[in-house]
Formats: C-alpha cells, sequence, structure tokens
C-alpha cells in the first residue's frame, strides 16, 4: 500500500507540473483531449453561470461574471500548490522519512504535510528536519520546484492583464465609431455620412491585426475568454461579431468601395472566432431569433441610403446571408455559452454611446454627426 501511495503521489506532481507547465508558459494550443485545468475550467463556469442566472439579475450579474476569470485563476493556483503540498507529503509518510523534530510529538500524516507546506513555500522554520539523503533531496527538490512556481505565478499574471487590457484598448476605439453596443450599420453610416468611408480601410486593417493578437493570445491563455470589458454593454464577442458583420456588408457589395481589405479583415476574424470556439469546445447554434429579417433588410438598405451609401442590387442580399452564415452559429454558441449578448445587425433606435454619458453631467453634446442622447452608462447604475 505504501509503494502504490508513493507511486500515486509521483504521478499527482507530474501532472501538476505538466498541468502548469502547458497552461502557463507553453505559448501553443494543447489539443490532447484531458487536461486538469480545461476540466476545472468547464467544471467551475458551468457552476458560476448556474449561480449567476438564478441569483444575479442586470448590473449584478454582470458584475459576478466579470469576476470569474481572474478569481479562477487565483484558485487555481492554489489548487495547483494544495496538490503539490500534499503529494509532497503523502511522498515522506509512505517512505516514512526519519525526521529530526524540535520536540516530542508523533511523526504522523500532519507532521509530513506541515513539512511539505514549510518546504513548499520556502519558510525554513527548522522544527522539522530530514536527516537522512532520501528526504534531504526530496525536501530540495520540492522548495526548488516551489521557489519556481511561485515565480511563474508572479510573472504569469501581468502577462495576462497587458493582453486583456491590449484587447479592450481596440475595444474602445468602437464606441464613437460605431455606437455602444457596436453595430456595423451604425459605424458604416456615420463614416459615410461625415465623407469619411475611406478611413474604413485603415480602420479594419486595424481590425484585421486585433484579430490577430486575439487568436494568439487567446488560444495561448484560454482563460482570457472570460475577462470582460469594463462596460456592460462591450465584449470581445461583440466587437468581433460587429466587425464581422462589417466586413460582410462590404464583401456583400457596398458600390464603390473596395472590398480587398474586408476580405483580409473578415478571415482573419473568422478564423480567431472559430479557432476559440474549437478551444472551448462550444458547438455552433443557429441564432434564436435571426439577427436580421428580410425586413431587417430593408430597414437596413434605406439606412445606409440616408448615409450616402448603397448596396449593390440584385444578389446583395443573399451574398450577405451567405457570409452571416460562415460565423453567425458560432458566435452565438460562444455568446450562449460565456453569457454575452450579441449586437443587432442594425439597431432599431440610435444608440446610447458611452461617451456621451456621464452620472454627473447628463448627455453630452454630440460631435459633428453623431447624436447627442440623454441617459445614464451602465457602468455607473
Amino acid at each position: 500500500m505504501y509503494i502504490l501511495l508513493a507511486l500515486a503521489s509521483l504521478v499527482v506532481v507530474g501532472l501538476v507540473f505538466i498541468d502548469a507547465f502547458e497552461a502557463m508558459v507553453l505559448p501553443r494550443r494543447v489539443t490532447r483531449a484531458y487536461r486538469p485545468a480545461r476540466a476545472y475550467y468547464r467544471s467551475l463556469w458551468a457552476l458560476w453561470r448556474e449561480v449567476a442566472c438564478r441569483l444575479f439579475r442586470g448590473k449584478r450579474r454582470e458584475t459576478f461574471l466579470g469576476v470569474f476569470g481572474p478569481l479562477s485563476m487565483l484558485l487555481l493556483f492554489c489548487l495547483w500548490a494544495a496538490a503539490l503540498i500534499l503529494a509532497f507529503g503523502l511522498l515522506h509518510w509512505s517512505l516514512a522519512t526519519p525526521m529530526d523534530l524540535s520536540r516530542e510529538e508523533p511523526l504522523g500524516p500532519v507532521a509530513y504535510l506541515y513539512f511539505s507546506g514549510v518546504t513548499f513555500f520556502t519558510l525554513g522554520f527548522g522544527d522539522v528536519a530530514p536527516i537522512e539523503p532520501l528526504g534531504r533531496f526530496l525536501a530540495v527538490a520540492e522548495a526548488g520546484i516551489g521557489f519556481g512556481f511561485m515565480a511563474v505565478i508572479i510573472g504569469y499574471l501581468p502577462v495576462l492583464s497587458q493582453a486583456a487590457s491590449q484587447r479592450e484598448i481596440t475595444i474602445s476605439l468602437l464606441d464613437a465609431r460605431a455606437g455602444s453596443p457596436p453595430t456595423a450599420v451604425e459605424g458604416l453610416s456615420r463614416a459615410a455620412r461625415v465623407g469619411r468611408i475611406a478611413s474604413i480601410e485603415p480602420f479594419l486593417a486595424e481590425w484585421e491585426r486585433w484579430a490577430a493578437q486575439l487568436l494568439e493570445s487567446h488560444l495561448s491563455f484560454p482563460v482570457l475568454v472570460y475577462y470582460r470589458s469594463q462596460h456592460d454593454n462591450q465584449s470581445w464577442l461583440a466587437a468581433l461579431t460587429a466587425v464581422l458583420d462589417g466586413c460582410a456588408l462590404f464583401i456583400a457589395g457596398v458600390k464603390h468601395v473596395n472590398p480587398y481589405q474586408a476580405q483580409l479583415t473578415f478571415a482573419m476574424a473568422r478564423h480567431a472566432m472559430v479557432d476559440l470556439a474549437l478551444v472551448l469546445k462550444v458547438p455552433p447554434h443557429e441564432p434564436e431569433p435571426p439577427r436580421l429579417s428580410p425586413a431587417g433588410f430593408l430597414r437596413l438598405r434605406e439606412r445606409l441610403a440616408e448615409a450616402g451609401l448603397e448596396l449593390e442590387d440584385g444578389q446583395a442580399e443573399q451574398r450577405f446571408a451567405e457570409l452571416r452564415a460562415m460565423y453567425e452559429p458560432v458566435a452565438f454558441g460562444l455568446a450562449q455559452r460565456l453569457m454575452f449578448t450579441l449586437p443587432p445587425i442594425l439597431a432599431e433606435k440610435r444608440p446610447i454611446d458611452n461617451w456621451q454619458t456621464s452620472p454627473w453631467l447628463g448627455a453630452t453634446p454630440g460631435i459633428g454627426d453623431l447624436p447627442a442622447v440623454e441617459g445614464r452608462d451602465e457602468h455607473f447604475r
């Protein structure tokens, strides 16, 4: 039994070491079917979603969901550390490692766990110490693992925070350009009304790079998908979907516009969305109800015409529907899993931009053709 316990302890140490290496150090997606960290996140997020759906509404729910990403990382670190301490403590106990005790007390599992914890965190109290080569070797190995583990954690958390901040900077740029939440029709209309439709092309190029960075960072650190934006009406998924909507409109046939950059951005953005769904094992679902009805497409055409943009006649609606079918089911599946709200393609009324509102001064006058509206930022409610 003691031999089996020693082998099981070594297996636990190996599993934790490999899992932590793949999650925090390896900058490449791991395709293995079973991973402790993946099972941990799937189980904990399912429980978190259930609590959020049952106990919270509105702003309180968003706040509760926003805590999950950072808190889940801290809990995972604690679980890894606890597993290593437990494994090394049981390993010492199974091997009956001789110890020098500073006071008379039984040398049992509790004493070995205490010694393992003190060694892992390199406290060095000295009240329990190994007196034979094997015990000393295990103590040095555990201290080295604990020291390296804490060093990696200290370096890992700033990387996550920086990646999340870089993602949110570009999302914030959509506020004045496409509304809050962002919609494709609003973004195109605002640019066309002030004669700046040509500025869409470099903006889409920036979003092509943003989608590539999103793909790289979120595949390397999937926990970032749970990090939510500062404002309740913004999210990385809403921004990605709005950009795909805009690119699909360009490709479907906006007159007098070269769709080449839109095609590049569409390809990169869809690639990012699909790969993230594969990593999270989220199957696609058809949006219910559909995001754009035939009557809605007529209103879309009218809204663009008011801003000075015209769609190609004939197959524009069918082509737009075909392009949307390439990403909408994936986006809807991710939205359901992560409890995000997808933005509409065409808002029923002009959106309230976050920059236009203040809890103290009320509505701010619009700039140019941007509408000045009254309201309060959901972030302050």
